[in-house]
């Protein structure tokens, strides 16, 4: 019995730690890190523009808007006229506006996702069939309460004990659902049209959708057609792929004999007001509802905060991974924060709100990254690397642009030294505030109706090109590819401890997780899926470590959000520890990217030995 009051006091003094300065619930810890981040990288974040993010910007469009619509069509019928396109369009442009000015990560994009269209469906037919209650003013309290929720995670760190442990075990799993979930909304689409038009219409949607797709795929890989073109047009075909292929299968329905044929196109809004004609104005009287209703909200406002904050965390996780090679500090808790409050913008202005979107997140960081060349033995990839002659440098011939050729550092000029390339995406704020005010422009009436042009087989054919991006950029699809690969012809790993086998059963495991996944988006239980990401965590730290070897899972994963491994050991933490003790606490931010790394043209080809890089030019960032 004298053991209780003792372990009861325990208790209390654990808790009250983690309450302490340096705990994990020290009110504000990580809102003060972010707010010193944002304010060390804002400045630079305006200091980098060229094509290739003007590029971005319009390939971000095309992904964000079109996609955007056909939810709109979803939730015109699911809403029972209650939200349609003006919405939708409004919502997905306000909220990356926002977002691409005060945001500490401008590389996520936001939009109108398709579990919170089931959630939404859900509410609506709650509302109107069993309570009989107004569903936007509901809807519009849920959003409310689902704010000061987002506010309490920020504030209370809740970044540091949810998504600090996510590996990438769970980040690939997800980027693999998104390019499943594109694929089928693609097979969808085509469903749709199987059903709406004749069937020579339904003929040449097949058509134009695999054309779409086909078309994008052969003109971004334009950078290996050398000599054929110029190198500026080559570089304008490759950036510019999936809007020349959507623009010109837009056109096509409309030439010849095509015209005369019944098209199914995107439907949409001539005018600049709400959808429903019950409403003249964006702004919802949520206060005329019973007084139970704004305690009854808290529920769904829960169900929301959660589906928000798992979806965008792991969206800004994933368009943030190793492989893009970002330098700048985030900052998670003060994006939760931010999206606390345009979710409740968007509940008072009665219309959806946007978070974290996937793929088009990663998709925006695929579209900006770029490759670099610095010392092989540079042990800090940021180190500021020059010429010998800068002039010869941007002018090298493809037989001296490979990866060995001989650049100097600015301590040893006359010294050789052996070259590495590595990614790198160009952080700045451009191509998020481009894209989202291009979507603001379409909610006035003479852009809506250019949307209207588009026929709904070209969505199809962006839906495929979208999974096809997605999917390629994937580690677990060379490791599939692998999986089908006689041993003979594949490549010795680089610790015997690491068994083949071991690599492969991870490999199935991971695409077998993918598809119960995307079978319960196919359910009334979709709005949940997030979550059962985050349950992949606990699993993949508890119990695949006692499936797989700890070199085999050291080979095959590692944390999504910090550097490093799950099963380094102290060795190796010591080492990385003293490694960032040295290089300072990683949050300078120079105010210009890249200051003198060599930049190399993009479409550099990948294998799993490393960059073979063919007839690539140099040149000076």
């Amino acid at each position: 019995m004298r053991e209780k009051p003792e372990a009861k006091a325990s208790w209390l003094a654990t808790v009250s730690n983690r309450f302490r300065k340096g705990g994990k619930l020290q009110p504000f810890r990580l809102l003060r890190q972010d707010i010193h981040n944002l304010r060390q990288r804002y400045v630079s974040d305006w200091t980098v523009f060229n094509q290739l993010v003007v590029a971005s910007a319009v390939y971000v469009f095309f992904t964000n808007i079109l996609p955007g619509i056909t939810f709109a069509n979803d939730l015109f019928v699911l809403t029972g006229e209650s939200w349609g396109t003006i919405e939708v369009v409004f919502s997905t442009g306000l909220c990356g506006l926002i977002f691409s000015l005060f945001s500490a990560q401008p590389l996520t994009i936001l939009g109108v996702t398709g579990p919170f269209s089931v959630l939404a469906e859900n509410m609506y037919k709650l509302c109107t069939n069993k309570f009989h209650v107004p569903f936007l003013p509901v809807m519009a309290w849920s959003l409310i309460h689902s704010a000061w929720m987002h506010y309490l995670l920020a504030i209370f760190n809740a970044h540091d004990y949810t998504m600090q442990y996510v590996t990438n075990f769970s980040a690939d799993i997800f980027s693999l659902l998104n390019s499943v979930i594109y694929f089928h909304k693609a097979s969808l689409e085509l469903k749709r049209n199987h059903d709406n038009v004749p069937f020579d219409a339904f003929l040449y949607s097949i058509i134009g959708a695999f054309g779409t797709c086909l078309l994008a795929i052969f003109l971004s890989t334009a950078l290996e057609w050398k000599p054929l073109f110029g190198r500026i047009i080559r570089m304008g075909l490759a950036e510019y792929a999936a809007a020349i292929s959507i623009i010109f299968f837009i056109g096509v329905p409309y030439m010849g004999e095509l015209a005369n044929l019944d098209h199914e196109r995107l439907s949409i809004q001539k005018t600049f007001r709400p959808t429903s004609p019950a409403r003249d104005t964006f702004f919802v009287r949520f206060w005329e509802v019973p007084l139970e209703w704004v305690f009854i909200s808290t529920i769904p406002g829960a169900i929301i905060t959660v589906l928000f904050y798992f979806d965008h965390e792991i969206s800004s996780i994933i368009c943030t991974v190793e492989r893009y090679g970002v330098k700048k500090p985030g900052g998670y808790a003060w994006d939760i924060v931010l999206l606390g409050t345009t979710t409740a913008l968007c509940g008072i202005l009665g219309i959806p709100p946007a978070n974290g979107l996937l793929p088009q997140a990663p998709l925006h960081s695929e579209s900006l990254r770029h490759w670099v060349e610095v010392d092989d033995d540079d042990e800090d990839p940021d180190t500021p690397l020059t010429t010998s002659n800068p002039r010869q440098s941007a002018t090298s011939s493809p037989s001296t642009s490979s990866s060995s050729t001989t650049l100097s550092s600015p301590n040893n000029i006359d010294a050789p030294r052996k070259r590495k390339l590595i990614p790198r995406v160009h952080e700045q704020r451009y191509s998020p505030l481009l894209q989202s005010a291009l979507i603001l422009v379409f909610i006035s009436p003479p852009f809506q109706h250019l949307l209207g042009f588009t026929p709904t087989s070209v969505l199809a054919g962006l839906f495929m090109y979208m999974g096809y991006q997605s999917l390629s950029v994937n580690p677990i699809l060379p490791r599939f590819f692998e999986l089908l690969s006689p041993p003979s012809e594949l490549p010795p790993l680089p610790n015997p401890q690491i068994s083949r086998w071991a690599v492969h059963g991870y490999t199935v495991t991971q695409i077998v997780l993918t598809g119960i996944i995307f079978g319960v988006t196919l359910t009334v239980a979709a709005p949940g899926f997030p979550v059962i990401i985050i349950i992949l965590v606990p699993v993949r730290l508890w119990i695949m470590n006692r499936i797989w070897g700890r070199e085999t899972l050291k080979f095959v994963d590692g944390w999504a959000c910090r550097p490093g491994k799950p099963e380094d050991g102290e060795e190796e933490k010591a080492a990385r520890e003293e490694a960032e003790g040295g290089g300072g606490d990683g949050t300078t931010v120079s105010a210009s990217e890249n200051v003198g790394e060599v930049d190399v043209e993009r479409g550099l080809a990948m294998t799993s030995s490393g960059i073979i890089n063919e007839g690539v030019r140099e040149k000076q960032s």
